[in-house]
């Protein structure tokens, strides 16, 4: 199972939540198979949709979810101890591990070897850490909503990219959309 077949599993359990979805490809997915003003689609700023997840989390009730990938994770490691030291319990980081960048052309990242984003989590102090193979992330995912408490889920799935177009969509209506959708 690759990631864009996750998002199509996943896709009626994040109608109702505030999504912030990670870069490149995993947007375009993502807007190819639900589009919804609920999603905050990142077109620039690699490794930083689980910070801008997490700051969303604190500034306001609603749930988050934030969609990384492992390859955006491991680009900024300092997000980890930022979440686990700032708690917010309408917040989960799903990070779709597939052990590449799988936006710049599928080359391997570190988590598809040696090292482990679950330890690292839970080694920077995040509480709830949960690693799932991918056809478990839409249980897993629905399970971390209804318990209410911050959750990292680190998704193991296979490398490769669906063939989506490219998001057309203005980067200020993006941003107008969903500032209106977290303010509803």
């Amino acid at each position: 199972m690759i990631r864009s077949e996750i998002l199509k599993e996943i896709a009626p359990i994040l109608r109702d939540q505030l999504v912030v979805c990670n870069i490149g490809i995993p947007s375009q997915e993502l807007h190819a198979i639900d589009d919804q003003s609920s999603n905050f689609y990142m077109l620039g700023t690699m490794g930083l949709a689980s910070s801008i997840g997490l700051g969303l989390a604190l500034s306001q009730p609603k749930p988050v979810i934030t969609i990384d990938g492992d390859g955006s994770v491991l680009t900024n490691l300092g997000t980890l101890p930022t979440i686990a030291n700032n708690v917010a319990d309408n917040y989960i980081l799903l990070i779709v591990d597939n052990g590449s960048y799988g936006s710049t052309g599928d080359q391997p990242t570190y988590a598809g070897q040696k090292t482990s984003l679950t330890k690292m989590a839970q080694a920077a102090g995040c509480e709830r850490v949960i690693e799932c193979q991918a056809e478990d992330t839409g249980r897993v995912l629905q399970e971390a909503l209804d318990a209410k408490q911050m959750t990292i889920i680190v998704s193991k799935c296979e490398s490769g990219n669906a063939k989506m177009p490219p998001i057309t969509m203005d980067p200020v209506v993006i941003r107008d959309r969903f500032m209106k959708a977290v303010q509803a």
